[in-house]
């Protein structure tokens, strides 16, 4: 039987992350109820935690290249949402409100994913790079850590 290859996360990326989920979820549970001032608060913490995540995983190449996604997509829904609040949602500049200017940034999201789909998954040494710089980052941590 061939060995299966498992994915480790360091246990404080992994903190982050789900405090991440904490904070959206809370973001648009606002959104949807309608508390504006709230939903706007959120915008804070959740894009700054987003980002927090981004670069703390910079050096695990596929990690990165979502977690940008991930970035670009908040900014899209936060923008979407900011739109909606104020009355922006339509017709802001011509026939374009900020619900349509959010494309921008799904849509930068959407090229950075199909980037490293289309490229960066394709390449032979793919596999054995990912692993390797997440075997890194766990062995740096671990040195931190005194282990």
């Amino acid at each position: 039987m061939k060995e299966q290859k498992i994915y480790h996360i360091p246990y404080k990326y992994r903190k982050v992350e789900n405090l991440h989920i904490l904070l959206w979820l809370i973001k648009d549970i606002c959104w949807a109820v309608n508390l504006k001032y709230p939903a706007l608060i959120m915008i804070i913490p959740t894009l700054t935690v987003a980002v927090l995540i981004t670069y703390q995983t910079r050096k695990i190449t596929s990690e990165l290249i979502h977690n940008l996604a991930i970035d670009f997509w908040i900014t899209a829904n936060c923008t979407w949402m900011v739109g909606e609040f104020f009355q922006w949602d339509e017709n802001l500049i011509g026939a374009y409100g900020l619900r349509q200017f959010s494309i921008i940034p799904f849509g930068i999201g959407l090229l950075i994913l199909a980037y490293y789909y289309l490229y960066f998954m394709h390449r032979s040494d793919f596999t054995e790079k990912t692993e390797e710089q997440t075997e890194s980052l766990i062995r740096e941590q671990e040195k931190r850590l005194g282990k």
